[in-house]
């Protein structure tokens, strides 16, 4: 019996935000320091509710058949059962950011949100 091809779950930096995608391959590319993806998924096409940030990821990766993100972007890669819909994920930024379901990032120099105190 052959086995069932992995689907693979990876949130990335890009552009202040997090972007979580679905694929069936992730590897390191032939680009050094980046990770190669490919063959992405979105969500299923029967799907009463249509997501947005879905919707603004699938026009924005229209037409390409493999993402290069640089090695220090990667928050994470999950290989998952199923995959589900691509979203994008807000960072806080600041004292005064609002309370919303977003991942604390750290960055270098202490200047984000998951900075230790000085």
């Amino acid at each position: 019996m052959a086995k069932k091809q992995p689907t693979y779950r990876i949130r990335f930096l890009n552009e202040g935000k997090i972007f979580e995608l679905y694929a069936k391959s992730v590897s390191q590319g032939a680009l050094f320091g980046f990770i190669e993806v490919s063959g992405l998924l979105w969500g299923r096409k029967s799907d009463l509710i249509v997501d947005p940030t879905e919707q603004d990821l699938q026009n924005e990766f229209a037409g390409v058949s493999c993402i290069h993100v640089p090695m220090h972007s990667i928050v994470r890669i999950d290989e998952v059962d199923k995959s589900g819909g691509a979203k994008i994920i807000p960072l806080a930024v600041g004292k005064d950011a609002p309370p919303s379901p977003t991942i604390p990032i750290y960055t270098p120099g202490g200047t984000g949100p998951a900075s230790p105190k000085k």
